[in-house]
């Protein structure tokens, strides 16, 4: 009986293990930049 117990518990933890370890990881890299328009290009010049 004690041993079924044990076996239970352990399978619950490995269970719980497997549950956490499957979440992907945050994407992190940031946006591309917009790109500016000829107009803006040459207004930021002068």
């Amino acid at each position: 009986m004690i041993n079924a117990a044990r076996l239970t518990l352990a399978g619950l933890l490995a269970l719980a293990l497997a549950g956490c370890a499957a979440t992907p990881q945050p994407d992190l890299t940031p946006p591309p930049a917009k790109r500016l328009d000829a107009k803006t290009t040459l207004e930021n010049r002068l």
